[in-house]
């Protein structure tokens, strides 16, 4: 068995962090003789990382990274593939609610040929309606507006080392959606089911707020179709201008009197709707592409346990 890396973001998983590395810790130890484990720290506030180090001075094959605030989950994904060094990549949530029963199988399609194994949500018992349907939503939308497959789909995967090199060396962009760029690439894929299961410890941290910021990274990092909207406002505002047009002038040929109160009001409300809508859309591509020539870094690395002296970045 060739190297095998597990990569695990966590955020404030102090209380959860230690029994999620001994589950994982206990299924590696059943399925690979040479692995390890990386956990990035994207900034807690909870001591997850004073925990991480004790755990790391009983194990040498866990290995840390502490952020110097919180950068979000999508750069502590990349920090975590930049520092694995397997052949193959496990990237898994801390929270447990990825089976980490499943990687054995994972291995096995990965022995098999697939370059990419993806873990699908086959049901999710622990997720209210409102979640669910939110998530179905999303990953419709980015399926129909994108050209990518992501129903169902989750950042619980395999990567080959080449699918690793390709997404950290080949695709230089700051603003990353992993579960797209995984997808996007190729290579020959493989799908493994899974039930999300409850959380072990601690809450979820994700907020609304942030489930937005996410869906708008992801479709306007994969699609230009966003801009096509606003050629398609301007045209239905043409056409809309044309049946006030008609109506007023067949109204004026028949003599009636033309009440343009009405009309004017509600066309400059329909106009300005529009406009302020493809403002939206056409600022939120110009702040991506503010962020992009910037280029600062994706994080800041604020210590890190078991590396050698090689630079992170």
């Amino acid at each position: 068995m060739k190297l095998l890396t597990v990569v695990i973001p966590a955020h404030n998983e102090a209380l959860g962090i230690a029994h999620a590395l001994e589950a994982i810790s206990k299924t590696l130890n059943s399925c690979a003789e040479n692995w390890e484990i990386v956990v990035v720290d994207d900034g807690s506030q909870d001591g997850t990382f004073n925990r991480l180090q004790k755990l790391a001075i009983k194990d040498s094959r866990i290995k840390g990274i502490r952020f110097s605030r919180n950068f979000g989950k999508e750069a502590a994904l990349l920090a975590g593939l930049k520092a694995a060094k397997g052949d193959a990549v496990v990237t898994i949530d801390s929270d447990l609610q990825h089976p980490p029963r499943l990687i054995p199988e994972m291995i096995e399609a990965w022995k098999k040929g697939a370059k990419v194994v993806d873990g699908v949500k086959r049901s999710r018992p622990t997720d209210g309606a409102l979640t669910k349907i939110r998530a179905k939503i999303f990953n419709k939308t980015l399926s129909i507006l994108g050209g990518i497959s992501l129903e169902n789909s989750s950042d619980f995967k395999l990567l080959d080392r080449v699918v690793v090199n390709a997404i950290t060396s080949e695709l230089p962009e700051r603003q990353r959606f992993y579960r797209g760029l995984s997808d996007w690439v190729g290579y020959q894929h493989a799908r493994i089911y899974f039930d999300v299961e409850a959380r072990a410890k601690g809450e979820g941290k994700w907020t609304l707020l942030g489930l937005v910021q996410l869906a708008t990274i992801a479709i306007i990092s994969f699609t230009s179709a966003p801009l096509r909207i606003v050629t398609g406002l301007g045209f239905a505002t043409l056409i809309f201008g044309f049946f006030v047009a008609a109506e007023t002038l067949i109204g004026w040929f028949q003599g009636r009197a033309v009440s343009g109160f009405a009309t004017t009001i509600i066309t400059i409300l329909i106009l300005g709707s529009f406009i302020m809508i493809s403002l939206g859309i056409i600022g939120e591509y110009l702040a991506n592409i503010y962020d992009e020539i910037k280029r600062r870094p994706a994080y800041l690395i604020e210590n890190r346990l078991g590396f050698d002296e090689e630079k992170l970045s």
